[in-house]
């Protein structure tokens, strides 16, 4: 027969006893902390969260343009599905902007992984986002060539406008 201490203490047993020990003590405490400053969190967590979701868009944008820039000619099926996560990217992303997270004043030193860079007027912009989620949209259903640059060449245009808009520089 196996003794309860002999299971507690085998080394992978005992890494999960103190993993779950770490957890329990962690939750207990969490209460004291976030009300301390619960806001301040979820709003660099939604900044944090925007900065991934723009990074993925630009990825998959940078896919777009090197695709229907290239002599090799537009790969359509894997150009759709480029424009159709950029579509769906577009769709949530108004959504990452709470007005908690409004954080913009000049001449003050950021974090750029955890604060914003947006501009104050940025949320307001759900419009564009839509505007610029359907022609990315267009853009993965598209059936041609030609019509699939276009939609990109459009999409362009609606990413780069809305930064200029809204895009604060560190100056």
């Amino acid at each position: 027969m196996v003794s309860v201490t002999h299971l507690l203490l085998r080394p992978g047993r005992r890494m999960s006893i103190m993993i779950g020990a770490l957890v329990l003590l962690a939750v207990g405490m969490s209460p004291m902390a976030s009300s301390q400053d619960q806001s301040a969190t979820i709003a660099k967590d939604a900044i944090f969260a925007r900065k991934i979701l723009m990074d993925t868009i630009g990825t998959n944008m940078d896919e777009l343009e090197a695709m229907t820039t290239s002599d090799k000619g537009v790969n359509l099926a894997e150009g759709r599905e480029h424009a159709d996560v950029i579509s769906v990217m577009l769709m949530a992303f108004p959504h990452l902007f709470p007005a908690t997270t409004n954080q913009w004043k000049p001449d003050v030193k950021r974090d750029p992984g955890r604060d914003t860079y947006a501009s104050p007027d940025l949320f307001s912009f759900y419009a564009r986002a839509a505007a610029a989620a359907k022609t990315a949209y267009r853009a993965s259903r598209a059936q041609q060539d030609g019509d699939f640059k276009t939609y990109v060449g459009e999409l362009r245009v609606a990413c780069d406008s809305c930064h200029g808009l809204y895009l604060k520089s560190d100056q």
